[in-house]
This record gives C-alpha cells, structure tokens and sequence, in this order.
C-alpha cells in the first residue's frame, strides 16, 4: 500500500519534489514481536540506476523508497519497516531546507514510544555532513543509522541491499541504544561524529582512521566492540521551526591562495567562512593579513582547519581573530558552525565550542 502523508516543510517542497516526497512503504504483514523500523530516504547512490550493470559512474538518482525496500523482501522479516521519500536528490544537493525538514521527521518518529530505531538512506559524498548534523541536533537514545551505498542499484554486486539491510538490523537491534548517530556501509559500524568519507569509489571507504570503528557485522548480526560512550564536549543545537541554516563557506588552501575569494564569500552573504588550511591548518602570511582586515570590518567568525585527512589544527594563532578547528575536518566544521550561528552564538562561544573539539 503506498500512501501520502505530508509533513512539516512539505508544502515548500511540493514544487521540487512533488514526485516523491512524503511517499510511504511498509512492509505487507505487521508481526508484534518485531520492532518497528522507520526508514527516511534521500537519494543517492543507493536510489540510482546506470545503463548497463557494469557502470558504476554517471548513473542518475531516481528509485523511490519502494523499490529500495522491495530490492530487500528480508528487511520484513527482522522488522516491521514503513519507508517515507524525504528527497530524491544526489547528496551534493542535499541542502539545509531538506535538513531541517529532514529533522523534524527524525525527531517526530523518534518521539513515537511504538518505534525502536531509524534509518536515513543518503549519497555518500556528503553523507558524513547529514550523519554529523543529526548528530548536534538529535537528542534521543534510539538508534539512528545512516547508510548508502557506493554502486548503484544495477551494477554486479550492488553493494546497497545489503548496507541497508544492516542498517535497518542495527536500528532494530537492543545493543544499539544510546550509541549516538551512526554510519553503516561495507560490514562496518562508525561513528556520524568522527568518521568521514576516505575513498571516491571504493566500497569500503568510511573510516575514522584515529579514533576506530564502534563495530562490525557478523553474519549480518551487529558486535560492538566497546560498551556505548559519547564524544568529549559534544553540544546540542537546537534548530526545531528553523526554515533555514546562516551559510557558511569553505575556502581551500593551497600554495598562493587568492586572499580576494575571502572578500567575495563575505559580500555574497556568508555568515562565516572556513579555511581548508595547508599542514595543520596553516595559510600564507599575506592571506591572513588579508583575512584580519575583512575580519576587522565584517565580524564574522573564520575558523581555521586542515585540507589533510586526518590531525589536529589548533595551537597558537598568529593573529587573534583565528578560530581553530581541532580534530574536525573543514565539512563538519562547516556544519558545527552553522548551528552556533544559527543558535546566535558569539564569536567567544564558537571559539570555546570549537577549543573543545
């Protein structure tokens, strides 16, 4: 049965989703003894079809949520799984109206005391953005799992079917409480707030290389390896009857930078900018110069990362208007910063959320 259920943020939606959002799946048969399994899907790679079952690049997204589920029958036998279309976008496209919407979703079906967990289905290239996202915002002890795929639904030896099958099994299992948002793909089970995506196009791509996995998958059965714990100095945004994010811009390091890119994001609107910056988090001399001058005029919040895949940027700043990251990479600093802003944080505050990180 397939059924039309609109929700908040819907009507803003209906012109650019009018094809699949607020679409519902379910399994046929509901059994008591199963949990109850939400599952929200966005698009992707995971809900994307290619020409011939041996590409794995430039496929288009389009399969709805019913054609995910009916890929995986079993789903219905490990839960009593009902699916809703947030999206059916690339995850490039993901944007701060589809997070929010996307949010009070969550948080809604979380609330339900008849649902044991949730699983989001998302694009991998900005899925550690949504799962870090869910993570600042949330504040349930419910699983909530985000997977994806990284070949498309036709290609020899999809890889989604059976990353969502382990999703919807971890968000059923009673060991999965109080773990934080988490991300399943390829056996693995990782953190939303430390892993990251490491790989364009291999499978098993989703990696915290210094903090480790939270777990794996044996015979599709979840194994934990530590008792549940949650990140030091984590906070809580609350975005509930937001309808949009401050924007916020990522700025690439690099050997003789352009310092002007600085004044162009802040004269198209950003409310912060990040720095992809080079080693730990380093810039050329006459960019930060040029970066103190627009800071003197502008106020807003410029936080220093690193374009290296993993470390610490932090330490002692040159200049004193520089915020460093600490172990977040420029995209989840990004999204750190745009709750501050939106929580209408001081640059003092997001110095000392960002100090703890």
């Amino acid at each position: 049965m397939f059924l039309f259920k609109p929700s908040v943020g819907y009507l803003a939606l209906l012109c650019i989703w009018l094809p699949i959002a607020g679409a519902n799946r379910s399994c046929e048969k509901v059994h008591e003894g199963l949990p109850n399994v939400t599952i929200f899907a966005t698009g992707g790679t995971i809900a994307s079809r290619a020409s011939s079952n041996t590409q794995t690049t430039n496929y288009k997204v389009g399969i709805g949520i019913e054609a995910l589920l009916d890929a995986v029958p079993e789903i219905c036998n490990i839960s009593n799984v009902s699916g809703v279309q947030v999206s059916n976008v690339d995850s490039a496209s993901i944007n701060g109206t589809i997070l929010l919407d996307l949010t009070a979703r969550l948080k809604a079906e979380l609330a339900n005391p008849s649902v044991h967990g949730v699983v989001v289905t998302h694009g991998t290239d900005t899925l550690e953005e949504t799962a870090f996202f869910l993570e600042l915002v949330l504040n349930s002890t419910k699983p909530v799992v985000v997977t994806g795929a990284m070949r498309p639904s036709t290609a020899l030896s999809a890889d989604g079917p059976l990353n969502l099958y382990q999703a919807v099994k971890l968000a059923a299992s009673k060991t999965a409480f109080d773990r934080g948002v988490m991300i399943v793909l390829n056996d693995r089970i990782g953190s939303a707030y430390t892993s990251t995506k490491n790989h364009a196009n291999s499978l098993d791509t989703f990696h915290a290389n210094e903090q480790g996995q939270l777990g794996f998958f044996i015979d599709q059965t979840p194994k934990f390896y530590y008792s549940s714990s949650k990140p030091q100095s984590k906070p809580h945004f609350d975005v509930s009857g937001q309808r949009a994010l401050p924007p916020v811009d990522i700025l690439y390091g690099h050997q003789e930078s352009n310092s002007h890119l600085i004044r162009a994001s802040i004269e198209s609107g950003a409310k912060g900018i990040i720095f992809a910056g080079v080693g730990a988090g380093g810039w050329s001399l006459d960019g930060l110069k040029d970066a103190q001058g627009l800071y003197n005029q502008s106020g807003i919040p410029m936080v220093f990362s690193r374009r290296t895949n993993d470390g610490f940027a932090g330490g002692d700043s040159i200049y004193s208007f520089q915020m460093t990251s600490g172990f977040l990479n420029p995209q989840k600093s990004r999204v750190m910063l745009q709750l501050a802003l939106n929580a209408g944080s001081t640059n003092d505050e997001i110095r000392n959320i960002f100090n703890t990180q």
